[in-house]
């Protein structure tokens, strides 16, 4: 049973299955702190060097391990330092919950010491949630939405607890009255696939190519095995964004290794020679490194709607998860015997 709404926020952090905390101690998050050595430190709380790293390590996490990472800061100079990282995260669409402190809700207005007004501070990179909790009873709703809505959105969302509240009786559950939010906990992903005749359209596009690259990226990260299907099948190669630089090993069978800045010639290659495009899970900007326009026809692949047809104009864009769009694609596409675009090995990098 929690005691305060230090305590009852951990718990909370329990519930949805976090297992470990970045951050960095402050007194405007001395409510909060407390309250992990009264749960045994179950979630654990791993101490950074300094916030801004405790941001980078929350969005790592996310990254490596596709659970929403939390950090920890203490108000005014604390909260500024995690902006960095967080923003790191927003741009590479992970679930990162932010929970900072805040001067009391007495002091706030009155230019009291490390007031920093956090909802204007965090309102670009976590404008999809940003919430300051100012009573016991608003806490169980800002953490239960702060996490639901970065794991739905992929983004970075923030809970300001000011110092005062941290350290009041919590309230666990409130009366079923007018002006009450009755949360819970869990968020289980959609699974999102594109429809028949958008698939079949794909088909037709990359069917019809005698010469398909691929460029994958992070968000192709839990979908190696549909990756090498596809190019398999397409007798496509293979290029990698730099997020996506571990979905595949370089020596796989048709990877062409890393494109872009750092990237390799044998993708330069690929690319320069492709008749058709297709990008899967991936945001990679540099488009003088994809094909020149009107050179190949394309096929996108994101889970985000709005990142489709923003790098190269794509002929057929379809809005679904990797694995589970490239696994429904398969059935139409035709095996190449020509497999033009493979190469065993990425050669040394070039830089253009």
């Amino acid at each position: 049973m929690a005691k305060t709404v230090g305590d009852f926020v951990i718990e909370r952090l329990k519930a949805w299955g976090v297992q470990r905390v970045f951050g960095y101690p402050g007194d405007g998050i001395n409510g909060i702190m407390a309250a992990f050595e009264h749960a045994g430190n179950e979630p654990r709380f791993i101490q950074a060097r300094h916030e801004e790293l405790a941001a980078f390590m929350a969005g790592a996490h996310a990254k490596f391990t596709g659970e929403p990472g939390v950090c920890l800061a203490t108000s005014g100079p604390g909260a500024i330092h995690l902006l960095n990282g967080l923003y790191d995260a927003a741009m590479d669409h992970q679930p990162v919950v932010a929970i900072v402190g805040q001067s009391a809700t007495t002091a706030l207005g009155g230019e009291y010491q490390q007031e920093v007004d956090l909802q204007n501070l965090f309102k670009d990179v976590c404008h999809n949630f940003i919430t300051t909790v100012t009573t016991a009873a608003a806490a169980r709703h800002a953490i239960d939405r702060a996490f639901r809505i970065a794991l739905s959105d992929r983004c970075v969302t923030c809970v300001i607890f000011p110092k005062d509240v941290q350290e009041e009786k919590a309230v666990e559950q409130q009366q079923h009255l007018h002006n009450t939010i009755h949360s819970s906990v869990g968020y289980s992903a959609p699974r999102v696939v594109p429809r028949d005749t958008d698939l079949k359209r794909a088909a037709e596009v990359l069917n019809a190519g005698s010469r398909v690259a691929m460029l994958v990226g992070a968000g192709c990260m839990r979908a190696a095995d549909e990756v090498v299907q596809v190019a398999d099948v397409l007798g496509a190669g293979v290029a990698k964004a730099l997020l996506g630089k571990a979905v595949l090993p370089d020596e796989t069978p048709g990877c062409t290794g890393s494109i872009g800045l750092l990237g390799t010639r044998a993708s330069w290659d690929l690319m320069s020679g492709c008749d058709t495009l297709l990008m899967v899970g991936s945001s990679f900007p540099y488009s003088e490194f994809l094909p020149k326009e009107g050179q190949a026809r394309g096929v996108q692949i994101d889970l985000a709607g709005r990142m489709l047809s923003i790098r190269y104009p794509m002929e057929v864009a379809l809005q679904g998860d990797a694995a589970e769009t490239l696994r429904a694609l398969l059935p139409y596409l035709k095996r190449k015997n020509l497999r033009r675009t493979r190469t065993s090995q990425p050669s040394r990098s070039i830089r253009r």
